[in-house]
């Protein structure tokens, strides 16, 4: 793979005008610009990140997240563009210095193919499939097809999202460029090789469009022919994953001591041991000037970003023959210095025993999993019988931009599942509500 290749401000879906289009802003602006002025996003305010959405206490929902990824994203890329023009001066006129620009607009799409409720929401609709009432529909399926719905993923959703073109829509979905699109599939092969991690980066309605981008792009195909088709990442994908993987975890952390799931000493704590002594003490010493425990640790927490970011920038650097022959293995994180490993390492060990197993965030992902099946369940029952009166009431509660009439069966089950991944948590549990007859209008 190559840098002249690999970034492409052509748009997927108006290749046919793409050598007329000018504007003051780079292409890469302007897919950062749509995505923040899109329905999609704005509903991302109403996702569950990991806590419950907040009372009094303002935690991060999936909007927050995704603009925080967003951030750290160009400060990423930005280092790492500057770094490799000094490295490859050759490449001084190409679209290489653009790269913050583009991994910040592939992070705010990151996870726009969320469902509601968090993980829980992604695993109630494989389960469904899976193991619940949902079972009975295989036989009518094909097996990719089937594959696609029991490892449901929100990744591969995401790309369909942007890739799609929904009923009354324009060709090409969001119009993104190719490189943009590219950055965010984390796992570059179909469902059938998705494993149990359930873990892929298409559906097989969107096959033929990833296949484009990569041909397009130039990325290395490193299954052979007759296989299932398995492709390496987009260089930039480890970027947009870095970014993910540093916020989630040191933004968790701060959001658990807010919630009080860790006090002001064990935070500080889990922060400080990703600093040497000389380190800790000139830390320490700031922390002296100010009084205000929140802003302690959002200093230290500041502080901690920007090493992991200095950090994963010179791990891509110094393997960055590796990331385009394909052969790099594993996340950015995964290779920086031991000692920051080990920190790292503990704040996920912390994380998981006394922030995703918390009561709160249990109970939400348990509410929220029975939401997400009942949803379903009905309104699989209704796009496959739209004749009887019931179905008819559920049918016209849908966006007339989902393909419930599809003439496939697939089809028919992918509208409903474009229709609820894409609802909020409020909106999917008012809906639950309502059907239940335990919310009724106001008389």
């Amino acid at each position: 793979m190559n840098w002249q290749q690999l970034i492409s401000n052509k748009r997927f879906g108006l290749e046919h005008i793409h050598s007329m289009r000018k504007d003051d802003r780079t292409e890469f602006q302007r897919d950062f610009d749509r995505l923040i002025f899109s329905a999609p996003f704005r509903r991302l305010q109403n996702k569950t990140q990991v806590f419950p959405l907040p009372g009094s206490i303002f935690v991060h929902n999936r909007l927050t997240h995704s603009l925080e990824v967003s951030c750290v994203g160009r400060s990423l890329g930005d280092s790492i563009s500057t770094k490799l023009l000094a490295k490859h001066p050759e490449l001084a006129s190409s679209h290489l210095a653009e790269i913050g620009a583009i991994v910040s607009a592939a992070c705010l799409a990151h996870d726009l193919g969320n469902p509601p409720f968090g993980h829980s929401g992604e695993k109630a609709i494989s389960t469904y499939f899976s193991e619940g009432k949902g079972m009975s529909l295989q036989s009518q399926l094909s097996p990719m097809e089937w594959e696609d719905l029991t490892h449901f993923e929100g990744n591969a959703n995401a790309f369909r999202l942007l890739t799609h073109q929904f009923k009354g829509r324009r060709p090409g979905g969001f119009v993104m460029t190719y490189s943009t699109l590219a950055s965010i599939v984390k796992y570059p092969y179909p469902s059938v090789l998705a494993g149990k991690k359930s873990k892929f980066g298409f559906f097989t309605t969107e096959t033929e469009d990833y296949l484009k981008i990569a041909e397009e792009l130039g990325i290395k195909r490193l299954s052979p022919e007759g296989e299932p088709i398995k492709y390496a990442r987009h260089p930039l994908v480890f970027l947009v994953e870095a970014a993910d993987d540093i916020c989630y975890q040191m933004m968790d952390i701060e959001d658990a001591f807010k919630l009080k799931l860790l006090t002001s000493r064990e935070t500080k704590d889990l922060y400080l041991l990703f600093l040497d002594e000389k380190k800790k003490e000139r830390v320490k010493d700031v922390c002296k000037l100010v009084a205000d425990e929140n802003e302690q640790i959002a200093y230290l927490r500041a502080t901690i970003i920007g090493i992991l970011i200095r950090e994963c920038t010179q791990v891509f650097v110094d393997n960055e023959d590796a990331i385009l022959n394909g052969t790099f293995e594993g996340a950015l994180i995964k290779h920086i210095s031991p000692t920051l490993s080990e920190a790292y390492e503990q704040c996920s060990k912390v994380a998981f025993e006394k922030i995703y197993c918390s009561k709160d965030v249990l109970d939400i992902e348990l509410a929220g999993f029975h939401v997400i099946t009942t949803l379903l369940e009905l309104m699989i029952n209704a796009v496959q019988s739209p004749e009887k009166a019931y179905s008819q009431l559920l049918i016209n509660r849908v966006s007339g931009q989902y393909e419930i009439d599809s003439p496939t069966l697939y089809g028919k089950i992918q509208a409903v599942l474009d229709y609820i991944s894409g609802m909020t948590d409020v909106y999917a549990l008012d809906l639950y509500r309502k059907i239940k007859g335990n919310s009724l209008p106001a008389v």
